[in-house]
């Protein structure tokens, strides 16, 4: 599917809503990252977690490496 970036805005807020309630606080964040992405792919999203990213700080670039 197509959509614009409020469309995939409204289903990540609303799917993490969702799941704050059904939840609720104090489990580990790696609990809640696995329930979103599961419900983000229901929704038809696609779903990359964990990605390498690279970034500049002060004055050098810098890489976040994917755990294995």
């Amino acid at each position: 599917m197509n959509y614009l970036e409020n469309d995939i805005a409204k289903i990540i807020l609303d799917k993490a809503f969702l799941i704050h309630r059904e939840l609720g606080p104090g489990l580990l964040e790696s609990i809640y990252e696995k329930v979103l992405i599961h419900e983000l792919k229901k929704s038809g999203l696609e779903v990359k977690s964990q990605e390498p990213i690279s970034f500049f700080f002060r004055m050098g670039w810098n890489g976040f490496r994917k755990r294995f």
